[in-house]
């Protein structure tokens, strides 16, 4: 019992170095925090809501091995939709050599995305970034993932409602990351 107790600890030990050295996929931004206020200049422009709708600049770091493109999507949990949520901003076929989005890469003109990538539409019923705008309460959730993906383009799949380009993406993610940041009025 001691000697698999001791042998336990030591491979406890090994397994803890390693990972300490280990890279994880992470996503960032200059514009968003974790759990912080999102700040007006991203806060959608209708439907009672008054701010810039410009896109945040995302970044992410150390995709994993046999990344071929990237996804992002926005996405409010906390809409009140019945449980389906808001999706805010799709995004998909980012070239994989990518590392991040530019602050404003969700214009409506597609002008500022990398090479190949396009929007999706979303709940507001746009090809382009939206920003939050949730009802008059509590604050909702938004929640910003960054898929790596094993496919190089999700195809006709992706081109589709919310849920199936949700479902096509979930199906080829090697990994994902995600921010997730709040506002509310």
């Amino acid at each position: 019992m001691k000697r698999s107790v001791s042998s336990f600890l030591a491979f406890m030990a090994l397994a803890a170095a390693d990972a300490s050295g280990a890279q994880a996929f992470e996503l960032k931004s200059p514009d968003i925090a974790e759990g912080k206020k999102i700040d007006m200049k991203h806060v959608y422009d209708s439907f009672g809501c008054t701010g810039g709708n410009v896109s945040p600049e995302l970044v992410w770091t150390d995709p994993p091995a046999g990344t071929k493109s990237f996804a992002v999507l926005m996405h409010d949990p906390d809409a009140p939709t019945g449980g389906a949520g808001f999706w805010h901003w799709l995004v998909v076929d980012i070239p994989a050599s990518e590392r991040g989005l530019k602050r404003g890469a969700g214009d409506a003109s597609g002008k500022n995305l990398p090479a190949g990538a396009h929007m999706l539409e979303t709940d507001f019923g746009e090809k382009a970034y939206g920003g939050p705008c949730p009802p008059p309460g509590a604050p909702h959730r938004y929640v910003i993932t960054v898929y790596a993906l094993k496919v190089e383009k999700l195809g006709n799949d992706a081109k589709g409602r919310t849920a199936i380009a949700g479902f096509t993406i979930n199906q080829h993610a090697l990994a994902k990351a995600t921010l997730t940041s709040i506002f509310g009025r």
